[in-house]
């Protein structure tokens, strides 16, 4: 495990959108997924799609992608084989269903519409680090939509910048859009700290650019770690707090 983020020379935090700040209206898989013939609940994916991020994370940093319908079908696959009994599909068969759904959940440059849902504790830690006086930017891979789906869930007011990978030609793990992020928020790459939930993407992505960087682990799915790793966002402002009272 490498060394706790030096909370007290930090003064910029760039959050990721996905599985950071907002997850997936997994209601809306779970109903599509039902009429496909396959009966599985919101919360049983959600919790796939957490153990899922590991081999998500390996596939884009394969592929240096994490959008386009490709790569969300392929993730879906990943936590579709993560739910296990009694969901029981062959490799083939997963792929084709993931690829179905996908099609039905999934609105190409919309994506503000299947990603709506605010993780718990999400508001509240947002005005927690606010308090403390730290700048907050969105870096994020998307369609061009993540600052009007922040907008539509009350969040976009907490950050200065959202860098929408669609609108800035780059995305993770490109040092490139860290880059622009920190030219737009005049921020320090030593006095920066980047938290996502992807290790390819997130992590390896801010050191390219010299950031540091912390992975979000909500169930400790990923084994050990060259990086910092906290379950959720609750946790970060927790561990500013300590350091700043």
């Amino acid at each position: 495990m490498s060394e706790t983020p030096p909370y007290l020379e930090i003064d910029t935090v760039f959050l990721d959108a996905g599985n950071t700040l907002v997850s997936i209206d997994f209601a809306r898989v779970a109903a599509a997924l039902a009429s496909e013939g396959l009966a599985t609940t919101s919360e049983a994916l959600r919790r796939a799609e957490a153990r899922a991020r590991p081999r998500i994370s390996r596939r884009a940093h394969e592929r240096r992608s994490t959008e386009g319908e490709d790569a969300f079908a392929a993730s879906l696959g990943f936590v579709l084989a993560e739910l296990g009994p009694p969901v029981e599909l062959a490799a083939e068969e997963r792929l084709a269903l993931a690829r179905r759904v996908s099609l039905e959940v999934r609105e190409p440059g919309a994506s503000d519409r299947l990603w709506c849902w605010p993780l718990p504790g999400t508001e509240e830690a947002l005005n927690r680090l606010v308090a403390l006086g730290l700048s907050l930017v969105v870096v994020s891979n998307s369609d061009g939509t993540v600052a009007r789906g922040l907008e539509a869930i009350g969040l976009r007011r907490y950050f200065g910048e959202v860098i929408d990978s669609h609108e800035v030609g780059s995305e993770k793990p490109d040092a490139r859009i860290f880059r622009t992020a920190l030219e737009r928020a005049n921020a320090e790459p030593q006095r920066t700290l980047h938290v996502g939930d992807l290790y390819h993407a997130d992590v390896l992505g801010a050191r390219a650019a010299d950031i540091h960087a912390l992975l979000l682990d909500p169930y400790s799915d990923w084994g050990e770690l060259d990086c910092p790793v906290l379950p959720d966002l609750l946790a970060l402002a927790g561990a500013f707090e300590q350091v700043r009272s």
